[in-house]
């Protein structure tokens, strides 16, 4: 796919981060400082536009044998996983802070214990400040790989129990020479109760509510579990953890019901 067209559908996403405000008057819940939004776009390399082109033909590749996504239009591929997994990124991993992160949502800070253990396919640890990262039920990738692109110092956990999606996560890291990446092969449920990590990702998943303690354990103290999930599952993912403490949710650009929540775990 054309990078020149990949960035333009990206901009809405890389472009203005909505933050509420909550101690202005006459503020309306969810709205977004108009002063806040005026913030400069976040300009991916050429590298990053070609990562994602490759990613996407590979993709279509592989779905036309095994159902990664329902989506087969590639715009709608971009905007829909890559705008949404970036635009979280963005936020989650700011590449300057002093402009978006410490007023929004703090960058991961790495936790004590939390790097993925060794094993034939753990990444091989490099310094103390690379955060562990972990996308529970990746499927296709998003937002796991993404993330990756966009923060390519952390340590990424891809865990999939279907053996098909796995064999495709590993192509895709293969094609874009992606490093310190660990692609599990199983359940959540049957990982290292002692292995942690100071981010965990949910997106798109099936039994929301009965996964969500699964994806919470996984969680280090002091880290944050950041959930790509629909307006109406907020409540419930309060309800069911409560020993999170919850960041307001933040509406996706180009979506009406999609929004980002983040939730930290009390050190």
């Amino acid at each position: 796919m054309d990078r020149t067209r990949i960035a333009e559908l990206l901009d809405p996403f890389l472009s203005a981060v909505p933050i509420r405000c909550h101690s202005e008057q006459g503020q309306r819940p969810g709205e977004a400082c108009p002063e806040r939004s005026r913030r400069e776009p976040a300009v991916l390399s050429a590298t990053q536009l070609q990562d994602i082109s490759t990613y996407i033909d590979i993709l279509l590749h592989w779905n036309a044998r095994i159902n990664l996504t329902a989506i087969r239009n590639e715009e709608e591929i971009v905007t829909r996983h890559f705008g949404e997994s970036l635009f979280a990124a963005r936020l989650l991993f700011p590449k300057e802070n002093h402009r978006e992160g410490r007023d929004f949502i703090s960058g991961i800070a790495l936790s004590e214990g939390s790097a993925p253990k060794s094993g034939d396919d753990a990444p091989t640890k490099k310094g103390a400040s690379s955060p562990a990262v972990a996308d529970l039920g990746s499927g296709a990738g998003f937002p796991g790989l993404p993330i990756k692109l966009w923060a390519p110092g952390i340590f990424l956990t891809l865990i999939e129990s279907n053996q098909k999606k796995a064999a495709f996560l590993r192509e895709v890291a293969h094609a874009l020479t992606l490093t310190d990446i660990n692609i599990q092969n199983a359940r959540a449920e049957e990982l290292n109760p002692s292995q942690t990590f100071d981010l965990v990702t949910l997106r798109a998943v099936e039994r929301f509510a009965a996964v969500l303690p699964t994806a919470a354990r996984l969680v280090a103290r002091g880290g944050q579990l950041a959930l790509l999930i629909g307006s109406s599952q907020v409540d419930e993912a309060k309800v069911v953890l409560p020993e999170f403490a919850w960041r307001p949710e933040i509406p996706i650009p180009c979506s009406k019901a999609r929004t980002l929540l983040v939730g930290r775990r009390e050190p």
